[in-house]
């Protein structure tokens, strides 16, 4: 057998690329069984019975800590996620597994219609999906997955097949949802974002109408306490926008085409367009793949978030890795991460506030939008970016070890939501407790600024947590108690990456790039935004 049939044959399960130290081994197995008893075959769900399916963002995550036990198994997290893909370019954040039974999660298949509602966005026939989507984690997942063995990913063609879907999947976000004509992709309902109800989604949200609580079952109370989960007014609201845009054909704006999506340029190489503009100014050019919205409007709920942004950005920089790994120049897409960055700052950081800010783009009368005045983890998310200004991530440090969010003072995680903020809740989902999945990404963007200190005791925290609490889907800020659901994938596969990861220090920083022709430039205007 030669030594490519060798690498692909290997054993999808078992298969630890790193032994643990033996102080470590405990975390490491109990992790490991939590990601076995969640896999399906081809996916990992979050949660057997809160979560069922596939979702998006969650995917990206369990295939980062995958990686460590199996990178084959990671490889196909990540592909069975993009096999669902439409042909305009979106990435939809549930693949339904028609296994489940309809009534095991609301909104089921039956609700989305994908195949019929979204057939002019070029939803697949064959599987059943969401038509919303969630934060672009995904480059960035598939560039960490192919390091972990790169002689299995190269011998698979992974990154060779991965590279165009995800080039499509930021130039949707790019161009479709460029919906304040900033630059910046607008997420148009809480549950694309994925801190569902986050109290920087009240305002936006109250100009919605709900769905009458008859209208839906909760399937979510099933296993959920209610206390802990959104209000049922919040849900009639999530409904309702869910439901509008689905009957819009999920159009991101009137008058938008489709068609030039992943269906147009899958198999050909990074040397082709896909996104990675030249010409002209961001988003413009041979790459535009249809047109701009530039703030058409396309529903009532649309707003600029920096944490999705923010990884939108930085899996930029990973697609520049993956270009430069297939053998094309990735400076044009290290340029586009840059511009980005830019209008990050123009958009979005909030001098007064100390920290990034959503943008609600529907809100206020002037063009463009209004920051929302609410704190959120979302606006420390940013960190992750080489090309932050130091002023910038001075003033971010200073404000997660501040009084908002407390960290190595009175909370050891970072806190979902402002501590002071008057809808601060310690238990209520994404109105206060704590998530692995964002003190990961905090923990990761203080190593990029060089907070090691910071970085060590916050990655300690997360580990013995999530040990302590059986791998919970989040918890109490202040004392750790487990909130939601336990046995949850993105914590059990990001405390593995967490526990392996001063092993695999030449990935902590996989968002920059060491090449001397495109070295990342530091923005050096640092410009508030209007408070509404």
């Amino acid at each position: 057998m030669d030594r490519s049939a060798q690498l692909i044959a290997r054993p999808t399960e078992h298969t630890a690329v790193y032994d643990p130290a033996p102080t470590r081994q405990s975390l490491h197995v109990r992790a490991a069984r939590v990601l076995e008893g969640n896999w399906t075959g081809r996916s990992t769900v979050p949660s057997p019975t809160l979560y069922p399916h596939q979702w998006s963002w969650d995917s990206a995550f369990i295939a980062i800590g995958l990686r460590h036990l199996s990178p084959l198994r990671a490889q196909t997290e990540l592909e069975t996620l993009l096999d669902a893909q439409w042909g305009d370019g979106r990435v939809p954040h549930i693949v339904f597994n028609p296994s489940v039974a309809l009534d095991a999660y609301f909104p089921s298949p039956d609700f989305w219609r994908s195949s019929t509602a979204g057939r002019a966005a070029g939803a697949p026939r064959t599987v059943q999906t969401s038509g919303i989507v969630q934060p672009p984690v995904h480059a960035l997942a598939a560039w960490l997955v192919h390091r972990a063995d790169p002689g299995l990913s190269r011998a698979r063609g992974f990154l060779a097949r991965m590279y165009p879907r995800l080039a499509a999947w930021h130039r949707y976000l790019l161009h479709r949802r460029d919906l304040g004509g900033g630059s910046l992709a607008s997420v148009v309902h809480p549950w694309e974002q994925g801190m569902d109800n986050s109290p920087c989604w009240d305002a936006p949200l109250s100009r919605i109408t709900p769905a009458p609580a008859r209208s839906f079952r909760r399937a979510d109370l099933d296993h959920g306490a209610a206390e802990d989960r959104p209000t049922d007014l919040d849900y009639g609201r999530y409904v309702r926008l869910a439901a509008d845009y689905r009957d819009r054909g999920y159009r991101d704006g009137p008058g938008e085409g489709y068609g030039t999506g992943p269906g147009s340029d899958r198999g050909a190489g990074p040397g082709a367009n896909h996104g990675s503009g030249t010409v002209g100014s961001l988003g413009h050019g041979a790459d535009a793949g249809g047109p701009r919205n530039h703030g058409v409007d396309g529903g009532e709920f649309a707003v600029e978030d920096p944490a999705f942004n923010a990884l939108l950005i930085a899996s930029e920089y990973a697609l520049a890795r993956i270009a430069r790994e297939l053998g094309a120049s990735g400076t044009a897409r290290h340029a586009r991460a840059e511009r980005l960055t830019e209008a990050l700052v123009e958009r979005l950081w909030d001098p007064a506030s100390g920290m990034f800010l959503c943008r609600d783009v529907r809100g206020g009368e002037r063009r463009g939008g209004v920051l929302i005045p609410e704190r959120s983890v979302s606006g420390l998310i940013p960190l992750l970016l080489p090309g932050l200004p130091r002023e910038i991530t001075t003033t971010l440090i200073r404000t997660l070890s501040g009084p908002h969010f407390g960290l190595g003072d009175t909370t050891r995680l970072v806190p979902s939501y402002d501590l002071l903020g008057e809808s601060f809740d310690p238990h209520r989902y994404w109105r206060g407790p704590a998530w692995f999945n964002t003190s990961w990404l905090v923990e990761r963007g203080l190593r990029t600024h060089g907070e090691q200190t910071r970085a060590d005791a916050l990655r300690a925290t997360a580990l013995e947590f999530a040990e302590a609490t059986d791998f919970a889907e989040y918890v109490d800020p202040y004392t750790g108690e487990a909130c939601g659901a336990t046995g949850f994938s993105w914590t059990a596969a990001l405390a593995l990456d967490l526990l392996h990861s001063d092993t695999r220090d030449d990935t902590r920083n996989d968002s920059t790039d060491d090449t001397a022709e495109a070295q990342v430039t530091t923005v050096t205007a640092v410009k508030g935004g209007d408070r509404g």
